[in-house]
């Protein structure tokens, strides 16, 4: 048997192939090939994937360009999303909220959406409660939900902070969201607009000055450039300006997630050392993603506050990664705008 992670899910399969006639990954085959609603993989393109017993897992997701993560050893095999992020394409996803019921992306289309990722592992826990004002007030207005998504590994980590909160807030504790996004450190901020569009691309943004000493963000100029994007309708970016921004994820970013979905299901079923070789993996391919090193940190029983995040820092700073990734001051609000 086989544990398979994909699109946030956990199911046992009976080895690599999946017999002839049964679904694949969401596809079925029809007689001119494999399709998933409109789209199709011609046949002579499929059969590189089929054999007689069926169709090979690793080699379908190949030809759906998803990258794989295959532990043998432990029985482990992730596959990662398709590559769809693009401005003029906000990937959807549906999680489960914490009180129950599910929260699908698509149902808010027609109002503007601010996505907000957070951790408890981040001081940007502490901003929850401004986001959820600001969402009860902007939302008050019409045509705008704010959609907390936390980054913890463990639930529990992550809902003392929302217990309370008005607006949807979820925990991508499987890191699909984050994927889709890529989305290396929170707090990081994802306008999309009312047609499913981004508006603006990964921000880093707060909304108190808690740490502005550390992070030398500008709370009030973040929160004026919302408001003034739901209540006056100012684009903030032009198209271009957020397709140039926009950072994509490179083959080496997605497979590292995957790498980190691996460790997180074994630390969760004590495999340490399993565990630790694919966070070192997944470091060694994005080093700069502070959402995979300082996220698995909890799992692992290292503290994220203490020393192992601040050697992390420091690695980070003398390598000339960037911690915080605002988007370049010329298009950020001034404080008196």
């Amino acid at each position: 048997m086989i544990t398979l992670l994909t699109g946030g899910r956990v199911e046992q399969v009976d080895g690599l192939v999946v017999p002839a006639g049964e679904p694949v990954l969401g596809w079925e085959r029809k007689p001119h090939g494999w399709c998933r609603g409109e789209a199709c993989i011609p046949a002579f393109r499929a059969a590189e994937a089929e054999t007689p017993e069926g169709v090979d897992l690793v080699r379908f997701a190949g030809l759906l360009s998803r990258p794989v993560v295959l532990d043998r050893e432990e029985g482990v095999l992730a596959i990662g999303e398709p590559a769809e992020l693009a401005v003029d394409h906000a990937p959807g996803f549906a999680l489960d909220l914490p009180q129950g019921g599910r929260f699908e992306l698509s149902a808010l289309r027609g109002s503007k959406v601010a996505l907000v990722f957070w951790a408890s592992w981040c001081g940007c826990r502490y901003d929850i409660p401004a986001w959820d004002a600001l969402h009860r007030e902007l939302s008050a207005a019409g045509g705008f939900t704010l959609v907390s998504v936390s980054l913890d590994r463990d639930p529990a980590d992550a809902a003392p902070w929302i217990a309370d909160v008005a607006h949807p807030a979820l925990i991508d504790a499987e890191g699909v969201v984050a994927e889709l996004y890529n989305i290396v450190n929170v707090p990081t901020v994802v306008w999309v607009d009312e047609e499913g569009r981004i508006a603006r691309p990964q921000d880093t943004m707060t909304a108190t000055d808690t740490f502005r000493s550390m992070n030398n963000l500008s709370a009030e100029a973040a929160t004026a450039a919302l408001r003034r994007w739901v209540l006056a309708d100012e684009p903030g970016l032009t198209a271009e300006e957020a397709r140039a921004h926009l950072r994509l994820p490179t083959e080496e970013e997605r497979t590292a997630r995957l790498h980190a979905r691996v460790a997180a299901w074994l630390f969760r079923r004590g495999r340490t050392a399993a565990a630790r070789r694919h966070l070192d993996a997944a470091a060694a391919l994005a080093p700069h993603d502070v959402s995979i090193r300082r996220g698995l940190m909890p799992l692992d029983g290292v503290d994220p506050f203490g020393e192992a995040y601040f050697e992390l820092r420091a690695e980070l700073e003398a390598a000339g990664v960037p911690i915080y990734r605002p988007l370049p001051d010329w298009q950020a609000p001034s404080a008196s705008s």
